[in-house]
């Protein structure tokens, strides 16, 4: 049972009050909540003595702040070994982002209706919908670990949504293309051609395999089946160079491989230093290859030379413009989904086990576009224009 009661006083002169919902907690501890009005001690009363029935109710005055909630997450995620880009990226999110608007407040205070003005709160200040989604994504994380953890009865952010992958890319480019956003079959066609040296089996490698930079700088020997023409995706390498398992059970899977690719590896096997790690595609002392080098040494130069590039920011002495290379080496996956979409004819769900897709709405939401027949949409529009003629 509880208890609604107002509460009068004088402070420095002045008569205030406040409405108190006195209660006790499942554990039979006498607990106090003060609120403004007495609409808000009603609703909130409800609630809490609901939370007692059920034996989950976390008082106000035991509650751990937002700010202290990300302290222990972060604490849990260095304990479990997550990837050092993983943890960088969580600790800045809180600091940046959540603790600057939530970190003050109290889990037990926290309700859906203040995630959704919290987001608002990201919007005004700037972020972008694809980043919102992020700090939102890690703010449900943390209050589910605390939830697990008894400092707060109910994950309050689970049902918040705010949008859409579809919904980032509509916000800032539309639909993914060949020859704007991922390089088109002519110039993957150049650029083939124009690559050399240990840099093409890294090349023909990602563009007919769609594999992400992690998982090639990854990749050992001992996964690679030349002799049935599949890659088996079981590890990756982190910006870092560490080696570990792929970042989600669908990243583990298994590629076909094209002729060019089974032939093109099999003439590198002969050539690839040797390393410890046993890597398909290491640096020169055997070990792995880091991004910079792959961008700064290969992919940049190469698009540059073979003008697969744009105006960069800075006009040259003579006052022509300097280029700088069109795609960064990720558009080689998408470059390679497009193929797989376009050219073989593999359905969604293929697509989305292929390309190691946690979920087949992720392979949707970047791809769905290239699963629509454009020819029969025409004809059907055309229908639609005789109905109208005709009526």
């Amino acid at each position: 049972m509880a208890s609604i009661r107002k509460r009068q006083w004088v402070s420095r002169g002045v008569e205030r009050s406040a409405w108190v919902v006195d209660y006790f907690d499942q554990g039979g501890k006498r607990r106090l909540k003060t609120f403004a009005t007495k609409k808000e001690a009603d609703a909130w009363s409800v609630t809490a003595l609901n939370e007692v029935k059920l034996g989950v109710h976390t008082a106000a005055s035991a509650s751990i702040t937002v700010e202290r909630a990300g302290e222990l997450w972060i604490e849990q995620c260095e304990a479990d070994g997550l990837e050092e880009s993983t943890i960088r990226q969580r600790r800045q999110h809180t600091r940046l982002h959540i603790n600057p608007l939530l970190g003050r407040e109290k889990l037990s205070d926290l309700t859906a209706p203040r995630i959704y003005a919290f987001d608002g709160e990201l919007r005004t200040a700037g972020r972008s919908l694809a980043l919102r989604k992020k700090v939102i994504t890690n703010l449900k994380t943390i209050l589910s670990f605390c939830q697990r953890h008894g400092h707060v009865a109910q994950n309050v952010a689970l049902s918040v949504r705010i949008g859409s992958k579809a919904d980032d890319r509509r916000e800032e480019q539309g639909p993914l293309r060949a020859g704007v956003d991922f390089p088109s079959r002519a110039e993957l066609k150049t650029l083939m051609e124009a690559s050399a040296g240990r840099w093409r089996p890294l090349l023909i490698t990602a563009m007919f395999t769609g594999m992400r930079a992690s998982e090639l700088r990854g990749l050992p020997w001992s996964n690679v089946d030349l002799k049935a023409g599949v890659i088996h995706v079981r590890q990756r390498a982190d910006a870092w160079g560490k080696i570990g398992k792929p970042k989600s059970k669908a990243g583990a899977r298994d590629i076909p491989l094209a002729p060019i690719v089974v032939n093109t590896l099999a003439a590198w096997k002969e050539l690839c230093p040797v390393g410890d790690l046993d890597l398909v595609f290491p640096n020169g002392s055997g070990n792995v290859e880091s991004l910079p080098n792959i961008w700064h040494r290969f992919w940049s130069p190469l698009q540059i030379r073979c003008g697969v590039s744009i105006d960069g920011d800075k006009p040259q002495e003579s006052g022509e413009p300097t280029r700088k290379a069109k795609y960064g080496f990720h558009m080689l996956r998408h470059a390679a989904a497009s193929l797989f979409i376009q050219h073989l004819g593999w359905t969604p769900k293929r697509v989305q086990t292929v390309m190691g897709h946690s979920t087949i709405n992720m392979t949707f939401d970047l791809y769905g576009h290239l699963f629509e027949d454009l020819a029969a949409d025409r004809e059907a529009m055309k229908k639609i224009e005789a109905a109208i003629v005709a009526a």
